[in-house]
């Protein structure tokens, strides 16, 4: 059974407009379960879709099994998505494509560890964090952001993370 969808992903879910959301690194599909709850097409990008069997060949459901690491492009950054999930996934090379992939009116929903993590807990490989502002600079000249946060949670166990709602404007 995934567990429930990340506080700050279900506090934005509603300026997804209509249209297909991609959760990518989707785990056990938490986060596009609650956009399919909410009426829109999804894809699943997972590298084990393990996680999300019970989803595969269902109506309005896509399922993609890819190592998003493996160094070729990403393949969804040109189809356009009303939204763009990821939560706990931090792979660099990917953040431009990511934000490509959000069309204009669409959201970009990301939350995931950031430095200070390392003297919490896992992740510690500075790889996996966020630097300050990173995502605010990954977006910058593209996307505007909605709401913004660098800080730790206490989920019950401190947990140091940046997170972001932001829209590609329509114009």
């Amino acid at each position: 059974m995934p567990s429930l969808p990340s506080d700050w992903v279900s506090r934005f879910a509603g300026h997804v407009p209509a249209g297909p959301v991609l959760d990518l690194a989707c785990g056990r599909g938490r986060h596009g379960r609650l956009f399919r709850a909410r009426g829109h097409p999804i894809t699943l990008v997972d590298r084990d879709l393990s996680g999300i069997a019970d989803l595969a060949g269902q109506d309005g459901v896509e399922t993609i099994e890819a190592d998003l690491e493996d160094g070729r492009p990403f393949p969804l950054a040109e189809r356009g998505f009303a939204g763009v999930v990821v939560t706990n996934y931090l792979y660099r090379p990917l953040l431009p494509a990511l934000i490509t992939a959000v069309r204009p009116g669409g959201v970009l929903l990301y939350e995931t560890f950031a430095q200070g993590q390392e003297r919490l807990g896992r992740p510690t490989n500075p790889d996996f964090l966020l630097k300050p502002g990173e995502l605010l600079d990954a977006v910058r000249d593209t996307l505007t952001v909605v709401a913004y946060e660098d800080r730790t949670l206490h989920r019950p166990e401190p947990t140091r993370v940046q997170r972001m709602c932001a829209v590609r404007p329509t114009d």
